[in-house]
C-alpha cells in the first residue's frame, strides 16, 4: 500500500466526513486455499459445531481476488490476516503461504500467526515468527467451557490459567508479539488476570467477546465482564463476528452491542473488522460494513476514522 495514498485518503475523509472517502483497514480477515493446504475444520467431514450453524458455504478457496470482488464501494486500503486454523502440525507454513500472497496483494499488510503456547515447540516457533516482518502477533484459542459450567476458579490444561500455557505466553513480549484472544465473554475474568500479570503484552479481543446470547441476562453478563477486562490498559477489542444466524445484518439488534462495546472499551481501543469469509456464512461483506457505518454515522469524523482505520493501523503497527 502506497503510504502517501493512505495519508491522502485520511485527509480527504477528515475534510469531507463523507463515508465514500472513508479509508478502511479490515482488522480481521482470512485467506484459505483448501485445495493446496489442510485446514481441519474446512477439509474434514463431518463439519464441526459452529455458532453460525452450517458453514459448508465457506469450505472453499478464498483468496485476494475473491475478497476484492466483495468489497463493493467500500475503500479498503489494508487488511490484517488472522490465522485460519491451518494444520496445527505445520503452523509456520501458513506464514509462508501468506507471505506469498502478500507479494502480489499490496493491501495485505500484516498477519497474526497460529501458535500453541503449551506445546514444546512454542519457544522456537515464536522466535521464528519474530523474524517474519508480516507477523505482528499470535492466536491460540485457549480451552474454554460452557457458560453454565464456568466457575471463578476455572483452570484446566490449555486454559489461560494453565501454568504451562502461561509459560508460553510469557515469551510473547520478548519476541515483539501481541496476543489475539478468542474466547466467550464468561472467560474474560481469566483474560483480565492475564493482562495484569503480563502488562507488556497487548491483548486484542476477537469478535466483540462473542455476545451471541442477546437476552437481557446474556447482554448484562457480557457487559459486566467486558467492563472488568477493559480496566486493563493493555487490552483492545475488535468489533466483528456479531452476525445473527438466519437474519440480514441486524442494525438495530447490533446497535446496542456496538455502542456498548465502544462505550466500555473506549473509541481509541476498538476496531471494526469483517471476519470474512467466515461471517459470509450469514451476511455479505458490504452489508456488514454498511451496518457499522450506519451505527456510528452520528459520531465525529475523527472517531469514525479511528474505528475503521487509525486504531487498527496502530494496533498492528502499520505506521
Amino acid at each position: 500500500m502506497d503510504e502517501q495514498r493512505n495519508i491522502d485518503w485520511r485527509a480527504r475523509f477528515l475534510a469531507s466526513g463523507d463515508d465514500a472517502n472513508l479509508p478502511i483497514i479490515d482488522a480481521h480477515q482470512h485467506y484459505f486455499d483448501i485445495d493446496a493446504h489442510y485446514y481441519p475444520w474446512l477439509n474434514d467431514r463431518p463439519l464441526r459445531p459452529f455458532r453460525y450453524g452450517d458453514y459448508s458455504s465457506i469450505c472453499r478457496n478464498f483468496l485476494p481476488s475473491d475478497y476484492r470482488r466483495l468489497t463493493g464501494a467500500h475503500r479498503i486500503v489494508q487488511t490484517v490476516l488472522i490465522e485460519g486454523e491451518w494444520d496445527p502440525a505445520t503452523p509456520l507454513d501458513e506464514v509462508r503461504f501468506v507471505e506469498s500472497l502478500a507479494e502480489h496483494e499490496p493491501t495485505l499488510a500484516a498477519m497474526v500467526a497460529q501458535a500453541w503456547l503449551d506445546r514444546e515447540d512454542a519457544p522456537d516457533l515464536l522466535r521464528q515468527y519474530a523474524r517474519h516482518p508480516l507477523v505482528r502477533g499470535i492466536r491460540h484459542k485457549p480451552v474454554v467451557t460452557r457458560r453454565e459450567a464456568w466457575r471463578e476458579d476455572f483452570a484446566v490444561p490449555g486454559s489461560m490459567r494453565d501454568p504451562r500455557w502461561r509459560d508460553g505466553y510469557a515469551l510473547l513480549a520478548d519476541n515483539g508479539l501481541h496476543f489475539e484472544l478468542q474466547a466467550p465473554w464468561w472467560h474474560l475474568p481469566e483474560a483480565a488476570e492475564l493482562a495484569r500479570d503480563f502488562p507488556e503484552v497487548t491483548i486484542v479481543v476477537n469478535h466483540t467477546a462473542l455476545p451471541s446470547d442477546r437476552s437481557s441476562e446474556g447482554l448484562a453478563g457480557w457487559r459486566s465482564n467486558l467492563e472488568r477486562l477493559a480496566r486493563e490498559p493493555n487490552v483492545a477489542l475488535k468489533i466483528s463476528g456479531i452476525c445473527i444466524p438466519g437474519e440480514p445484518w441486524p442494525v438495530e439488534a447490533n446497535r446496542v452491542v456496538v455502542n456498548d462495546a465502544i462505550s466500555i472499551v473506549g473509541v481509541d481501543r476498538c476496531a471494526f473488522a469483517t471476519n470474512y469469509p467466515v461471517d459470509g456464512v450469514v451476511n455479505g461483506m458490504s452489508e456488514i460494513l454498511d451496518g457499522f457505518k450506519t451505527i456510528v454515522r452520528d459520531r465525529t469524523a475523527t472517531d469514525r476514522l479511528a474505528l475503521f482505520h487509525d486504531n487498527a493501523r496502530r494496533l498492528y503497527r502499520l505506521i
